[in-house]
Protein backbone atom coordinates (compact mmCIF):
# COMPACT_ATOMS: atom_id res chain seq x y z
CA UNK A 1 0.00 0.00 0.00
CA UNK A 2 1.73 3.27 -0.81
CA UNK A 3 1.04 6.06 2.19
CA UNK A 4 0.22 9.61 0.58
CA UNK A 5 2.79 12.36 0.67
CA UNK A 6 0.43 15.23 1.08
CA UNK A 7 -3.28 15.68 1.75
CA UNK A 8 -3.15 18.81 0.18
CA UNK A 9 -5.45 18.91 -3.35
CA UNK A 10 -2.98 20.53 -5.76
CA UNK A 11 -4.28 20.32 -9.16
CA UNK A 12 -3.15 23.55 -10.78
CA UNK A 13 -0.23 25.66 -10.18
CA UNK A 14 -2.21 29.18 -11.91
CA UNK A 15 -5.33 28.56 -9.57
CA UNK A 16 -2.93 28.03 -6.18
CA UNK A 17 -1.19 31.34 -7.55
CA UNK A 18 -4.70 33.31 -7.56
CA UNK A 19 -6.03 31.65 -4.32
CA UNK A 20 -3.08 31.90 -2.31
CA UNK A 21 0.25 32.21 -4.09
CA UNK A 22 0.36 36.16 -4.01
CA UNK A 23 0.02 36.28 -0.20
CA UNK A 24 2.81 33.16 0.31
CA UNK A 25 5.08 36.02 -1.58
CA UNK A 26 4.65 38.65 1.24
CA UNK A 27 5.24 35.54 4.00
CA UNK A 28 8.28 34.26 2.11
CA UNK A 29 9.88 37.78 2.81
CA UNK A 30 8.96 37.48 6.74
CA UNK A 31 10.70 33.67 6.84
CA UNK A 32 13.33 33.82 4.79
CA UNK A 33 14.36 37.46 7.46
CA UNK A 34 13.73 34.65 10.12
CA UNK A 35 15.59 32.05 9.73
CA UNK A 36 18.63 33.81 7.35
CA UNK A 37 21.11 31.11 6.81
CA UNK A 38 24.05 31.33 9.14
CA UNK A 39 26.82 29.36 6.82
CA UNK A 40 27.71 28.84 3.29
CA UNK A 41 25.82 27.01 1.05
CA UNK A 42 22.80 25.89 -1.21
CA UNK A 43 19.57 26.08 0.58
CA UNK A 44 16.11 24.04 0.20
CA UNK A 45 12.63 25.00 -0.34
CA UNK A 46 10.85 21.69 0.87
CA UNK A 47 7.18 21.54 -0.26
CA UNK A 48 8.13 24.45 -2.76
CA UNK A 49 4.33 25.29 -3.74
CA UNK A 50 4.54 27.61 -6.99
CA UNK A 51 7.91 28.59 -5.87
CA UNK A 52 7.25 31.58 -3.41
CA UNK A 53 9.56 30.78 -0.76
CA UNK A 54 12.43 29.58 -3.38
CA UNK A 55 12.17 32.70 -5.54
CA UNK A 56 12.83 34.94 -1.95
CA UNK A 57 15.01 33.01 -0.80
CA UNK A 58 17.40 33.37 -4.56
CA UNK A 59 16.82 37.11 -4.54
CA UNK A 60 17.85 37.54 -0.67
CA UNK A 61 20.71 35.13 -1.01
CA UNK A 62 21.85 35.57 -4.70
CA UNK A 63 24.93 33.94 -4.16
CA UNK A 64 23.58 30.58 -3.05
CA UNK A 65 21.66 27.97 -5.23
CA UNK A 66 18.79 27.76 -4.43
CA UNK A 67 16.88 24.03 -4.58
CA UNK A 68 12.56 23.73 -4.63
CA UNK A 69 10.72 20.14 -4.22
CA UNK A 70 7.24 19.72 -4.51
CA UNK A 71 5.13 16.25 -4.76
CA UNK A 72 2.98 18.39 -7.32
CA UNK A 73 3.92 18.51 -10.90
CA UNK A 74 1.53 21.19 -11.97
CA UNK A 75 2.96 23.10 -9.21
CA UNK A 76 6.49 22.36 -10.26
CA UNK A 77 5.90 23.27 -13.67
CA UNK A 78 4.18 26.66 -12.36
CA UNK A 79 7.42 27.33 -10.10
CA UNK A 80 9.94 26.64 -13.06
CA UNK A 81 7.77 28.78 -15.62
CA UNK A 82 8.86 31.44 -12.98
CA UNK A 83 12.72 30.81 -12.48
CA UNK A 84 15.28 32.65 -14.56
CA UNK A 85 17.69 31.20 -16.24
CA UNK A 86 16.90 27.88 -14.14
CA UNK A 87 17.48 29.64 -10.94
CA UNK A 88 16.20 28.36 -8.40
CA UNK A 89 15.80 24.69 -9.43
CA UNK A 90 12.44 22.44 -9.04
CA UNK A 91 11.94 19.43 -9.38
CA UNK A 92 9.38 16.67 -8.53
CA UNK A 93 10.36 14.94 -5.24
CA UNK A 94 8.63 13.90 -1.80
CA UNK A 95 9.60 16.05 1.30
CA UNK A 96 9.43 12.22 3.32
CA UNK A 97 12.28 10.96 0.68
CA UNK A 98 14.38 13.94 -0.37
CA UNK A 99 15.84 13.18 -3.37
CA UNK A 100 19.83 14.50 -2.08
CA UNK A 101 22.96 13.29 -0.39
CA UNK A 102 23.70 13.96 3.12
CA UNK A 103 24.90 17.32 5.16
CA UNK A 104 24.29 19.25 1.11
CA UNK A 105 22.74 22.38 2.28
CA UNK A 106 23.10 25.43 4.53
CA UNK A 107 19.61 25.22 5.93
CA UNK A 108 16.43 24.04 4.92
CA UNK A 109 12.97 25.21 4.78
CA UNK A 110 9.39 24.05 4.61
CA UNK A 111 6.68 26.79 4.19
CA UNK A 112 3.07 25.94 4.68
CA UNK A 113 3.41 22.40 4.58
CA UNK A 114 4.32 20.39 7.41
CA UNK A 115 1.03 20.30 7.97
CA UNK A 116 -0.18 18.58 5.21
CA UNK A 117 2.54 15.96 4.92
CA UNK A 118 1.04 12.50 6.24
CA UNK A 119 4.20 11.80 7.75
CA UNK A 120 5.48 15.19 9.44
CA UNK A 121 8.59 13.46 11.61
CA UNK A 122 9.61 11.53 8.59
CA UNK A 123 10.02 15.12 6.42
CA UNK A 124 10.91 16.85 9.69
CA UNK A 125 14.01 13.69 9.74
CA UNK A 126 14.93 14.37 5.73
CA UNK A 127 15.82 17.53 6.06
CA UNK A 128 17.68 17.64 9.20
CA UNK A 129 19.38 14.52 7.05
CA UNK A 130 20.29 16.69 3.76
CA UNK A 131 21.25 19.96 6.10
CA UNK A 132 24.94 20.31 6.98
CA UNK A 133 26.11 20.42 10.62
CA UNK A 134 25.11 23.78 11.93
CA UNK A 135 23.02 24.72 9.75
CA UNK A 136 19.04 25.78 10.37
CA UNK A 137 16.33 23.85 9.82
CA UNK A 138 12.78 26.09 9.77
CA UNK A 139 8.77 25.75 9.08
CA UNK A 140 6.07 27.92 8.84
CA UNK A 141 2.39 27.37 9.09
CA UNK A 142 -0.63 29.34 8.87
CA UNK A 143 -1.95 30.49 12.26
CA UNK A 144 -5.53 29.15 11.44
CA UNK A 145 -7.49 29.33 14.43
CA UNK A 146 -6.38 33.14 15.48
CA UNK A 147 -4.66 34.77 12.90
CA UNK A 148 -5.99 34.08 9.50
CA UNK A 149 -9.05 36.11 8.70
CA UNK A 150 -9.99 35.57 5.09
CA UNK A 151 -10.08 31.67 5.86
CA UNK A 152 -12.23 32.17 8.99
CA UNK A 153 -14.73 34.57 7.14
CA UNK A 154 -15.33 31.72 4.99
CA UNK A 155 -15.38 28.98 7.21
CA UNK A 156 -17.39 30.18 9.80
CA UNK A 157 -19.81 31.77 7.09
CA UNK A 158 -20.42 28.69 5.29
CA UNK A 159 -20.60 26.18 8.74
CA UNK A 160 -23.76 28.78 9.68
CA UNK A 161 -25.91 27.85 6.64
CA UNK A 162 -24.37 23.64 6.42
CA UNK A 163 -23.09 21.81 8.51
CA UNK A 164 -20.63 19.86 6.63
CA UNK A 165 -18.82 23.30 6.51
CA UNK A 166 -18.39 23.30 10.49
CA UNK A 167 -17.03 19.56 10.43
CA UNK A 168 -14.73 20.61 7.82
CA UNK A 169 -13.51 23.61 9.35
CA UNK A 170 -13.05 21.78 12.70
CA UNK A 171 -11.25 19.17 11.00
CA UNK A 172 -8.74 21.24 8.95
CA UNK A 173 -8.10 23.46 11.84
CA UNK A 174 -8.01 20.92 14.61
CA UNK A 175 -4.86 18.93 12.48
CA UNK A 176 -2.05 18.89 15.49
CA UNK A 177 0.13 20.26 12.98
CA UNK A 178 -1.95 23.86 12.28
CA UNK A 179 -1.49 25.07 16.30
CA UNK A 180 2.03 25.77 17.46
CA UNK A 181 2.32 23.96 20.21
CA UNK A 182 2.80 20.37 18.70
CA UNK A 183 4.86 22.36 16.07
CA UNK A 184 7.30 23.06 18.49
CA UNK A 185 7.04 19.81 20.06
CA UNK A 186 8.25 18.29 16.95
CA UNK A 187 10.95 20.56 16.45
CA UNK A 188 11.97 19.83 20.15
CA UNK A 189 11.46 16.21 20.35
CA UNK A 190 13.89 16.27 16.89
CA UNK A 191 17.86 16.02 17.22
CA UNK A 192 17.43 19.80 16.76
CA UNK A 193 19.02 22.45 18.91
CA UNK A 194 18.28 26.21 19.69
CA UNK A 195 14.68 25.60 19.11
CA UNK A 196 13.12 29.17 17.99
CA UNK A 197 9.75 30.14 17.13
CA UNK A 198 8.27 33.84 16.08
CA UNK A 199 4.35 34.81 14.64
CA UNK A 200 5.16 36.37 10.84
CA UNK A 201 2.12 38.76 10.46
CA UNK A 202 1.60 39.90 6.80
CA UNK A 203 -1.82 41.44 5.30
CA UNK A 204 -3.49 40.24 2.51
CA UNK A 205 -5.16 43.13 0.20
CA UNK A 206 -8.24 42.07 -1.97
CA UNK A 207 -9.87 44.88 -4.11
CA UNK A 208 -13.67 43.76 -3.85
CA UNK A 209 -15.58 40.75 -2.98
CA UNK A 210 -14.76 39.06 -6.32
CA UNK A 211 -11.40 39.34 -5.73
CA UNK A 212 -11.97 37.84 -2.66
CA UNK A 213 -14.16 34.97 -4.13
CA UNK A 214 -13.30 33.57 -7.20
CA UNK A 215 -9.80 32.81 -6.39
CA UNK A 216 -11.38 30.56 -3.75
CA UNK A 217 -13.41 28.61 -6.58
CA UNK A 218 -10.26 26.67 -8.53
CA UNK A 219 -10.36 23.86 -6.65
CA UNK A 220 -7.25 23.90 -4.51
CA UNK A 221 -7.18 22.93 -0.83
CA UNK A 222 -9.70 22.19 1.40
CA UNK A 223 -11.47 25.37 0.33
CA UNK A 224 -11.38 24.38 -3.08
CA UNK A 225 -12.54 21.28 -2.58
CA UNK A 226 -15.79 21.82 -0.56
CA UNK A 227 -16.87 24.75 -2.99
CA UNK A 228 -16.33 22.28 -5.66
CA UNK A 229 -18.32 19.18 -3.99
CA UNK A 230 -21.66 22.14 -3.75
CA UNK A 231 -24.53 21.85 -5.34
CA UNK A 232 -25.40 25.42 -7.57
CA UNK A 233 -27.99 26.52 -5.28
CA UNK A 234 -26.39 25.76 -1.76
CA UNK A 235 -22.85 27.37 -3.14
CA UNK A 236 -25.10 30.31 -4.38
CA UNK A 237 -26.83 30.42 -0.68
CA UNK A 238 -22.62 30.43 0.66
CA UNK A 239 -21.82 33.06 -1.83
CA UNK A 240 -24.01 35.50 -0.71
CA UNK A 241 -23.41 34.60 3.03
CA UNK A 242 -19.60 35.21 2.72
CA UNK A 243 -19.89 38.61 1.02
CA UNK A 244 -22.00 40.13 3.63
CA UNK A 245 -19.59 38.93 5.74
CA UNK A 246 -16.93 40.22 3.96
CA UNK A 247 -18.91 43.70 3.25
CA UNK A 248 -19.43 43.84 7.03
CA UNK A 249 -22.41 46.83 6.46
CA UNK A 250 -19.82 49.08 3.72
CA UNK A 251 -20.63 48.78 0.20
CA UNK A 252 -18.35 46.67 -1.73
CA UNK A 253 -14.67 47.64 -2.62
CA UNK A 254 -10.92 46.78 -0.97
CA UNK A 255 -10.29 44.85 2.32
CA UNK A 256 -7.05 44.67 3.98
CA UNK A 257 -6.95 40.93 6.01
CA UNK A 258 -4.49 40.28 8.83
CA UNK A 259 -2.37 36.68 8.13
CA UNK A 260 -0.43 36.08 10.72
CA UNK A 261 1.71 32.35 10.79
CA UNK A 262 4.01 30.63 12.96
CA UNK A 263 7.43 29.78 12.65
CA UNK A 264 10.23 27.73 13.89
CA UNK A 265 13.63 26.98 13.77
CA UNK A 266 16.38 24.65 14.79
CA UNK A 267 20.17 23.91 14.60
CA UNK A 268 21.48 20.85 13.43
CA UNK A 269 24.52 19.87 15.49
CA UNK A 270 27.88 20.22 14.93
CA UNK A 271 29.70 17.08 14.51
Amino acid sequence: MSIPTSTYVATSGAAYQRFLGRWTEALAQEFAGFASPTMPGPLLDAGCGTGSLALELARSFPDRDVFGIDVAQPYVDYANGRATGGRPAFSKASATALPFADATFAASYAQLVINFIPQPQQALAEMIRVTKPGGAVSATIWDFRGGLVYQRLFWDAASGIEPSAGAARDKHFSTPLAKLDPLLDLWRQSPLRDVRFASLHTRMDYASFDDYWEPLTGGQGPVGVYIDALAPALRENIRTQVRLAYLAGDPDGPRSMVATAWAVTGTKAAR
